[in-house]
């Protein structure tokens, strides 16, 4: 009758670890789908204007950013306090930006070159002539869609 004796207590089984490298996987694809990279730091302060019409962009990927605002701390030093262009990261001048369209429609798509974008940041306290050089840059280099970047005015903001 002793075919079947125990052997000592058989504790807990060992926990499979077969699934653990499709978990690790499921979580970096998750990750990497809901995760954004922001494109550029911002070098210069700035204060949106308001607006009551404001219409959200559809397609970010076809929108390329100027900034044009007072430099931070940091950069005033080397720039002074008057408003001054950044392009992607670095600060430019009025000159500059012919070539800066160039270089970000060569970086496109063919079939998206033509929808592109320029989207104008603007620190509310610039003033005007620097806006209008760098329009008349824009359209000496064929980059004829603009916006202007604001935010949302409610009419309670009025009283």
């Amino acid at each position: 009758m002793a075919k079947f004796a125990r052997k000592g207590k058989g504790g807990t089984p060992a926990i499979s670890t077969a699934s653990l490298p499709d978990i690790v996987f499921m979580l970096l694809f998750f990750f990497m789908t809901v995760t954004t990279m922001k494109e550029t730091d911002l070098k210069v302060t700035i204060h949106k204007a308001h607006a009551t019409e404001v219409k959200k962009i559809e397609n970010k990927a076809l929108v390329k950013y100027i900034n044009i605002g007072v430099p931070i701390k940091t950069y005033q030093s080397k720039f002074g306090k008057e408003p001054i262009i950044q392009l992607n990261d670095a600060f430019a001048s009025v000159g500059d930006i012919g070539p800066w369209v160039d270089a970000v429609r060569g970086d496109m798509d063919a079939e998206n070159r033509s929808k592109m974008t320029t989207a104008l940041k603007i620190d509310k306290n610039a003033r005007m002539g620097i806006v209008t050089d760098v329009k008349q840059e824009l359209r000496r280099a064929k980059a004829l869609k603009i916006t202007y970047i604001a935010d949302k005015t409610t009419k309670e903001d009025f009283n």
